[in-house]
């Protein structure tokens, strides 16, 4: 099964530290959690509702657990038989919101709600691992395009979302 400290080195390669760049649709972002995803965290948490700064000071522990309770968890990560499939999606999911796990239930033939349960593990573990994979990182692909068509703005992000992406590694 899958093992959410692996998918960690390849998210933070990815993810620096505090920006606040006025093009990224996010917002105030750091370590790839933007401050509404931190808010929300916090709130699920019972904690008090963390500022920008509270963000540009979020500890590696804190940073885990928001990425094990709003992303890792939400994918059912633990229950995923490979662990590429497993980085795959998370990471989609982490960079997307929502559509991360619709546009993949969509592929597997599942009711496409942004829930993960039974029978989405069930489609996704069913499946051939290296297929589905490489099934996944076209449709992100091309999910980027769609992203890139409705808001031109966004195109600036393209290379860097790209090989993001072709950065993902198939492990047997």
């Amino acid at each position: 099964m899958a093992d959410i400290t692996k998918i960690v080195p390849f998210i933070l390669k990815w993810e620096g530290g505090f920006v606040h760049d006025p093009l990224d649709l996010g917002g105030a972002t750091n370590k790839g959690i933007t401050l509404a995803t931190f808010q929300h965290y916090r709130k699920l948490k019972g904690l008090p509702v963390p500022s920008v700064e509270d963000l540009k000071h979020i500890t590696d522990a804190e940073w885990l657990d928001v990425l094990k309770t709003l992303f890792w968890d939400k994918w059912q990560g633990d229950k995923i038989k490979s662990q590429s499939v497993a980085n795959c999606l998370v990471d989609w999911f982490w960079g997307s919101g929502y559509d991360g796990i619709k546009v993949p239930q969509r592929l597997l033939g599942v009711v496409s709600d942004g829930i993960v349960g039974a029978k989405t593990i069930e489609a996704v573990n069913n499946q051939d691992a290296y297929l589905f994979w490489l099934h996944l990182l076209d449709e992100r692909r091309i999910y980027i395009d769609k992203i890139i068509r409705y808001n031109p703005s966004q195109s600036r992000f393209k290379i860097g979302w790209l090989n993001r992406i072709n950065d993902l590694k198939f492990i047997m």
